[in-house]
């Protein structure tokens, strides 16, 4: 499998992107077994706000011009984080994670993320550390800072 982060574009999102980079998040969200058919009962949990697009909130990565992830950082969260399934762990999410971090940083916060307990290990690859839980919509998921 190859490491596609080294040749990733980053960018911000642009807004007459807002439909498929919500397709995007439909897709990555939906791979994810333990979430499916609570996401299939409630399709509006599945949503990016056009706000953040508008305010310069979401970062995109491009592969060969195509969208291959992006980013959603508010504040200094990281509100939402989706890549394409099939470039699944091949650096596209540690790239928009350390672009989100650099992010919050710039506005002098601490990156923070409320994850998927699936998604711990890879966070903690990131270098976040789990700062404690918290429950969600969907049940439990733990809060994680860099």
């Amino acid at each position: 499998m190859s490491n596609h982060a080294d040749s990733a574009t980053l960018r911000l999102a642009r807004p007459e992107e807002h439909d498929a980079l919500e397709e995007l998040q439909r897709r990555a969200s939906l791979e994810l077994p333990e979430y499916r058919d609570e996401l299939l009962l409630n399709p509006d949990a599945i949503y990016l706000p056009e706000g953040q697009i508008a305010n310069r909130q979401v970062i995109v990565a491009e592969l060969d011009g195509d969208i291959a992830g992006f980013a959603a950082v508010v504040g200094g969260e990281l509100d939402g984080l989706f890549v394409e399934p099939e470039l699944w762990g091949q650096g596209i999410g540690r790239t928009l994670v350390d672009a989100a971090t650099h992010e919050a940083r710039r506005k002098g916060l601490a990156l923070t993320v409320i994850a998927n307990p699936r998604a711990r290990r890879f966070y903690e690859h990131c270098g976040l550390v789990l700062e404690g839980e918290e429950q969600t919509r969907f049940g439990p998921a733990l809060r994680m800072t860099k």
